[in-house]
């Protein structure tokens, strides 16, 4: 019975085809076009008259976005619209002085944007006591920034939600890799991650940026200096960051000491909590929430999501990792 059912739909496939090979090629191309990149080279294989129409300037075009023109680097070599897409989606094009990277996603045609650590506000990321700026040849950015030793765990970063695709679910994921194989104070420790619209309510959950982290091993207490979390607070209000430098003892720093292991445990935390996948360009990612961007562009009363990457509880000290930035790119569904 199974079988019958196939072989009507499959003539039935093939009469709507003959049907639709019949039609002017303008119309065909204008039907394609309300569909994605992935459906056009799908239509392409039916026949010669639809390949023609699936190749179109008019199908492509309508998969490009209207500021394309001014994202393809000059002198432009290519000879179609086809071309101009397959090169987006393949490259991405550097922003906004090299701190964003755009490109389109293959199937769809919606818009990517990596947000680089330049682009990004991190909490005394311009000291190099914790962070540095280095370059690494894989890296889209002139400059990332690796984490030398910090314990107050703080990236945030906005992008205008004009510039991402209208009716489009999107993931948002931090890019990184450790240093030299090398990093601590993140195997046990979840850090939070926040995404939202500006002025509302943020989307938060629990993420390990090492693999094995939600496993429940307690972190080793590497580079402890014995400054509380009390203090650190207080220097982040105060922007004080010379309280934190590993060695300086102040009269106004409280130190706790205890024999072996910090003063602090961590706190239990989300078994569940997403761990990093490994890219095939050399670099890690974790996923750290979800928006939507409606029809009419943006949420009422918001123009901007909002991105937060942190950990200030526990007053561990970190090192090790190396941030290339925040991607932001469709979801995959169904």
């Amino acid at each position: 019975m199974e079988q019958i059912h196939g072989s009507r739909n499959n003539e039935i496939a093939v009469a709507a085809a003959a049907r639709f090979d019949t039609l002017p090629e303008d119309c065909i191309s204008k039907v394609i076009s309300h569909t994605s990149p992935r459906d056009a080279c799908v239509a392409a294989s039916v026949s010669k008259a639809v390949k023609s129409a699936a190749q179109s300037d008019l199908v492509w075009e309508t998969f490009l976005p209207m500021e394309y023109s001014s994202l393809v680097p000059q002198p432009a070599t290519h000879s179609s619209k086809k071309e101009i897409f397959i090169s987006l989606a393949h490259d991405s094009v550097l922003s906004e002085d090299g701190k964003k990277s755009f490109w389109l996603d293959k199937t769809s045609g919606k818009k990517c944007y990596m947000l680089a650590a330049m682009d990004l506000t991190i909490i005394w990321g311009d000291s190099p006591a914790y962070w540095q700026w280095i370059t690494v040849p894989e890296s889209k950015f002139e400059k990332v920034a690796e984490l030398r030793n910090v314990c107050w765990f703080d990236i945030r970063g906005k992008i205008s939600c004009r510039m991402l695709s209208e009716g489009t679910h999107y993931s948002v994921y931090i890019v990184f890799k450790r240093a030299q194989n090398r990093s601590y104070g993140f195997d046990s420790v979840p850090v939070e991650a926040g995404v939202g619209f500006v002025g509302k309510e943020a989307t938060k959950r629990s993420v390990f940026l090492e693999s094995g982290g939600a496993a429940g091993s307690r972190s080793h207490d590497y580079g402890y200096t014995g400054i509380s979390h009390a203090v650190v607070s207080r220097a982040f209000r105060n922007r004080r960051s010379w309280l934190l430098v590993p060695g300086i003892v102040e009269e106004e720093v409280e130190v706790e000491r205890e024999s072996g292991r910090n003063a602090e445990e961590p706190k239990e935390s989300g078994r569940n909590a997403e761990e990093p996948k490994e890219r095939g360009d050399g670099w890690s990612e974790v996923e750290l929430g979800k928006f939507y961007i409606n029809n009419g562009g943006c949420d009422e009363g918001s123009d901007e999501i909002e991105i937060s990457l942190m950990e200030t509880e526990n007053g561990h000290w970190k090192s090790g990792l190396i941030f290339q930035g925040f991607e932001i790119r469709p979801e995959r569904r169904n």
